[in-house]
């Protein structure tokens, strides 16, 4: 009778065991991301000959598909470098990539077996562009993120072609739903085998829903060929992680992970008329609001057809690159800051939380002000160049629990020319006074 007991017992208490399991799987599998803070997107494809808007352009019926498809005759990649995209990337301070295999419009990168629609068999280029993009991200020790879209508006047995035109509809022509699916998921099997991405970043699932699409299954076998590889929210909420575009969260997510993603200018692809470019500085004060959220950035950018990226993107990603490698210890391996009443700007902690890192826009006029603060603070100094600075706290009184207000003095000459972070090291883990006042109960 007691054997039977502990048996069932263990059955009980097996869905509890393996429901842990899978929570602390997901975490550690997620643990590079979440640390990693800063990524870039590539949007490169067809689309980047004319500068149009990638395959949404021939779907809402601004360019004939026709038309659309003559753009292969100028993918010609003749000065594309790999290596110096990685490079450029690693200088920039991300630590992965996310490129577009594929988009709406169905053109691969790489050599599929799956339709004839790719950069070897049907571009200028007569070349796979992908693999040694992949091999340059590895070997600048970059994790490897792979878009593609789930729709395929070029493939004729893909249900939905324009915005004004479906080709069927499943119900009537199952057969041809099939041979899609089939079509889709054998080049996912490609991408899977031949390069196991760290990442998966999935687009258009909004045209069907996860049973139609098989996700599931999908998702299933891509952890068959890499059980640590991470998938975005896109796959119908398969995913592990939520990707808000390019809106910033204005409160802060409650999604344990999540990524935002955000162009350089107003494209995703390269455009020649599109020059409004984002200064460096709105891009660092993103990414410090991002990360101060406990988010990760995903900044786009969008290389011309022959290979090359423009000059303004460049200069961007270099001069972001100056500041996160002095900045280092307040991005990597942080997480989200205290609430924005404690401080009227962001913020991280390091993983102990017992550093406060704030990050300063501008010129604060001689000091910043850190409300709330219960912690003794053992010493304050400027991120990347380590001036000591001093401190002055004000209305702290014996008979409240109110630790008064903290007002660190930051002269001009340690400001950075972009945005300066400060560390204040505490006694112990952050500690923050969250009560709305106090009235006087003995003097």
């Amino acid at each position: 009778m007691k054997k039977y007991t502990t048996l069932l017992l263990l059955l009980l208490l097996f869905p509890l065991w393996s429901q842990e399991a899978d929570t602390l799987s997901t975490s550690s599998k997620m643990q590079w991301f979440k640390d990693a803070k800063l990524g870039i997107f590539i949007h490169w494809g067809l689309y980047a000959v004319n500068g149009i808007d990638e395959s949404w352009s021939f779907y809402n019926g601004y360019i004939s598909h026709e038309d659309y498809l003559k753009q292969t005759e100028g993918f010609s990649a003749k000065n594309y470098n790999p290596k110096a995209w990685a490079d450029l990337i690693a200088e920039s301070g991300a630590k992965y990539a996310v490129i577009t295999s594929k988009h709406h419009d169905g053109f691969a990168l790489w050599n599929t077996r799956y339709g004839n629609l790719n950069a070897l068999e049907s571009s200028a280029a007569q070349k796979d562009v992908l693999t040694p993009f992949v091999k340059a991200l590895r070997k600048d020790k970059l994790k490897v993120g792979i878009y593609y879209s789930l729709p395929d508006w070029s493939y004729e047995d893909y249900t939905h072609f324009t915005r004004d035109s479906i080709r069927y509809s499943i119900s009537e022509e199952p057969k041809r739903w099939k041979s899609f699916l089939n079509y889709y998921q054998g080049q996912l099997s490609e991408l899977s085998k031949n390069y196991k991405p760290d990442l998966w970043w999935f687009d258009g699932d909004w045209e069907h829903n996860a049973e139609e699409w098989q996700a599931a299954k999908v998702k299933k076998m891509l952890l068959e060929d890499n059980k640590q590889t991470i998938i975005n929210s896109r796959l119908s909420n398969q995913g592990d992680y939520a990707t808000p575009e390019q809106g910033m969260p204005i409160v802060r997510p409650k999604d344990k992970y999540w990524e935002l993603c955000m162009t350089l200018n107003n494209s995703w692809g390269y455009q020649t008329n599109d020059n409004d470019y984002k200064t460096t500085n709105q891009v660092i004060g993103i990414f410090a609001d991002v990360i101060g959220n406990g988010g990760n950035l995903l900044l786009d950018i969008g290389p011309k057809a022959d290979g090359t990226i423009p000059d303004g993107q460049k200069e961007i990603l270099k001069e972001l690159g100056r500041w996160t490698h002095k900045h280092t210890e307040a991005i990597y391996g942080t997480r989200a800051g205290i609430p924005k009443e404690h401080f009227y700007g962001p913020s991280t902690l390091n993983k102990d939380r017992n550093i406060l890192y704030l990050f300063v826009k501008g010129n604060p006029g001689g000091e910043v002000v850190l409300r709330g603060l219960k912690n003794k603070i053992n010493r304050i100094y400027v991120v990347g160049e380590g001036t000591k600075l001093d401190h002055q706290v004000v209305g702290k009184v014996y008979w409240s629990q109110y630790p008064g207000i903290t007002y660190i003095k930051v002269p001009d000459y340690v400001l950075d020319e972009n945005m300066t972070v400060l560390a204040v090291l505490l006694d112990g883990e952050v500690d923050l006074y969250r009560e709305e006042g106090a009235v006087i109960e003995s003097n």
